[in-house]
């Protein structure tokens, strides 16, 4: 497959005939959607899937996933940018692409939990649901040394069941394993303002809780692509802008979270141009207990997080 000029678009044979009633939506970038597209295909539900390489230049990959796209039984569409448009951009053009009555947004780099994954969410799109989330896991993911603050960090905080996650229902959604109704989003897209990483699914989420109820279901997927601690960092020196995009436009939501009230707290100490790289230093250093670096970081995100409170 030669490397496109801007767009390029490849069908599988069974695209053309589909009847479905969902569309499984899969942006990547540099990540392989491969181990993904093989567990969709063994799917009895009535889907099909869109996978959206944003840009990633790797004609290696790319040739790769195109032919797992021509051997898979389910409808399925590849689409590869020759430039990267952004994770909500991404979505965005993903959805124009979808020709299914409920869109599933699927992380390139999960894993369903249940073999009837898509059958049960089919049903939940056959109930109506406006939008629902249906919560991941680290079930598959082997544990690895360099992974060991993420996995801390997310069993903690995101790996939560249904009824924890509806008590904050907009708080707790994620694009890594999300139906949502095509009238809803058509309605509501995600704000091509964000770039970078972290915030453009929960600011959606707050969007979309005026007007929709949000439903919470345990059909997990496990998350496979967990990050070393570096790359945890910069993600989230990255999200900053991104977090003060929501606070400037939904302060009455976010100020009730817990990391802009420990924002709060810090954008008063002073000498945070010392403190501020030793939180980061602490998290990073691997010599230290995975709980001291796990606090370290909710620390170091938090008076990132101060500049914008």
């Amino acid at each position: 497959m030669n490397a496109p000029v801007n767009a390029l678009r490849l069908e599988n044979a069974a695209w053309a005939d589909a009847q479905l009633r969902v569309s499984v939506l899969i942006p990547t970038f540099r990540d392989d959607p491969c181990a993904l597209l093989k567990a969709l295909d063994q799917a009895l539900a009535p889907v099909e899937v869109v996978v959206l390489d944003d840009g990633g230049g790797d004609d290696v990959l790319a040739e790769r996933i195109a032919r797992r796209i021509e051997r898979m039984r389910v409808p399925a569409c590849f689409i590869r940018l020759a430039r990267n448009e952004g994770r909500a951009r991404g979505r965005n053009r993903l959805a124009s692409q979808a020709r299914g009555g409920h869109l599933l947004f699927l992380d390139s780099d999960m894993l369903p939990d249940t073999p009837d994954f898509l059958d049960r969410w089919a049903a939940v799109a056959d109930s109506g649901a406006a939008v629902a989330f249906g919560g991941f896991t680290l079930d598959q993911t082997p544990p690895r040394p360099e992974h060991a603050l993420h996995r801390a960090m997310a069993l903690k905080s995101d790996c939560t069941p249904a009824p924890e996650r509806a008590k904050a229902p907009e708080k707790h959604v994620f694009t890594s394993n999300l139906l949502v109704r095509r009238d809803v989003f058509e309605t509501i897209g995600f704000d091509e303002g964000f770039s970078g990483w972290g915030w453009e699914d929960v600011e959606w989420a707050m969007r979309v809780a005026r007007q929709y109820p949000i439903l919470h279901i345990d059909n997990t997927a496990t998350h496979l692509g967990l990050d070393p601690a570096p790359v945890m960092a910069a993600k989230y020196e990255q999200s900053a802008a991104n977090f003060a995009r929501v606070v400037a436009n939904h302060r009455e939501v976010v100020s009730a979270y817990p990391s802009y009230k420990v924002a709060k707290l810090l954008k008063s100490v002073p000498l945070r141009g010392v403190w501020r790289p030793m939180l980061k230093r602490i998290a990073l250093s691997e010599a230290a207990p995975v709980s001291i670096r796990a606090f370290a970081m909710r620390l170091y995100r938090a008076a990132l997080y101060s500049e914008a409170v």
